[in-house]
């Protein structure tokens, strides 16, 4: 383990020492704290001679790291996430959601699988292949990124990727017990809202109470979310409306009727379908709820992962399969991830062939006692490595 001249701060180049220090520094998102977290990386690069930068792009109170070994072709990007949902009570949790405990073959904490067990295998596999890239052993260039906001959607990724920390193909380091994945879901958030006419509970004819239409709402939304349940997509399963909120009357006197009553509705989005269509989709949802029931319910997107696939085929994939299933006996069949991933913002916005894959269980993220297992991260750490001499050593033509 390395220290800093001051003594105050350690730089490790082992992985599971490096892991812990990220989960120690505490980067929830909302609100949105990643800047600590970046700033650690940012001198963890430059500590050991990695050319790094602080990007205060798309917000300068929630800074992220970009960094770059070499300047030939292919240039593979690793990315990763810095922000993590929020731990909720830490009196929940066996260990401190942010002591990055390490105990019984397992690294404990917020984060710790989603993703910053992932982020510093990324950042150690440049450091790891540096020379080797410099000495002209490798013929391609490795970018990494430590991007903010994935959890909510925020361009952390997109803002990386247009600054420059672009390449030839990518991997989104999200765990996924180290499957490929050439596919993803999207997602949408839908805040369906109607109005009521507020009136004391002790005479409540005198208004128009929304909660009365909250039944209805519901049936009309289940009905949708069993005709999506009929679509299916060979790698990434169904699409789902899930009802995940109900609202009304927050803040308000309870002895009020509320003036307004909302769902919020979680679309789970196929590769096949555009955010266009799903926007058409819900607002026919909707208008047959006005027609029906008369109300005048309207319908507001939110949060919005667009869905994202490359053939199942590609040499990226297939790299990344042959290593991962020589490391750790993975299964090589195609697949889908069914969560949403920055990955979009490789294949849709920067036209960059881009892959799902990472070590760990995406069972463990967002849960209590959050946890990644040693055995896992050095599989996965090794994979990466074979993987990246594997890209680095090619013509950038196979990737094209």
């Amino acid at each position: 383990m390395n220290d800093d001249p001051s003594g105050s701060k350690q730089y490790p180049t082992d992985l599971p020492s490096l892991a812990a220090a990220l989960v120690r520094i505490e980067s929830e998102n909302p609100p949105g704290n990643e800047s600590a977290c970046a700033e650690y990386v940012h001198e963890w690069f430059t500590y050991h001679g990695v050319d790094s930068t602080v990007v205060d792009k798309p917000d300068p109170d929630r800074q992220q790291v970009g960094a770059r070994i070499g300047s030939g072709r292919p240039t593979l990007v690793l990315n990763g996430h810095l922000d993590v949902v929020p731990a909720g009570d830490p009196d929940e949790w066996t260990f401190p959601p942010y002591g990055g405990v390490i105990e019984d073959g397992r690294l404990y904490g917020r984060g710790s699988v989603d993703m910053k067990t992932a982020v510093a295998i990324a950042m150690l596999v440049a450091l790891d292949l540096r020379s080797e890239i410099e000495n002209g052993s490798l013929d391609g260039s490795i970018v990494v990124h430590a991007a903010m906001g994935e959890e909510t959607a925020d361009p952390g990724t997109k803002s990386l990727l247009d600054a420059g920390f672009d390449g030839d193909v990518g991997v989104v380091l999200e765990p996924t017990q180290c499957r490929v994945a050439t596919s993803e879901k999207g997602m949408a958030w839908y805040e369906i809202s109607w109005p009521g006419e507020p009136a004391h509970a002790s005479d409540p004819d005198q208004g128009t109470n929304p909660i009365d239409h909250v039944r209805s709402v519901l049936a009309k939304l289940d009905d949708y979310d069993a005709r999506l349940r009929e679509r299916r997509d060979p790698l990434c399963g169904r699409a789902y409306a899930t009802v995940t909120q109900i609202s009304a009357g927050a803040g308000s006197n309870k002895a009020v009727l509320a003036d307004r009553a909302s769902v919020i509705l979680d679309r789970r989005i196929l590769p096949d379908e555009t955010i266009s269509e799903v926007d058409d989709e819900v607002d026919g949802v909707i208008s047959e709820l006005n027609r029906d029931l008369s109300i005048e319910a309207t319908w507001e997107r939110a949060e919005t992962y667009s869905s994202a696939e490359i053939p199942i085929d590609h040499p990226l994939a297939e790299v990344f399969r042959e290593h991962s299933t020589a490391v750790a006996d993975v299964s090589p069949e195609p697949w889908g991830i069914r969560a949403s991933t920055d990955v979009r913002d490789f294949i849709n916005h920067a036209d960059i062939p881009a892959i799902t894959w990472g070590p760990g269980s995406l069972a463990q993220a967002h849960t209590v006692d959050e946890y990644v297992d040693l055995n896992d991260m050095k599989d996965g750490l090794e994979i990466l490595k074979r993987t990246a001499r594997t890209i680095l050593s090619r013509d950038v033509s196979e990737f094209n």
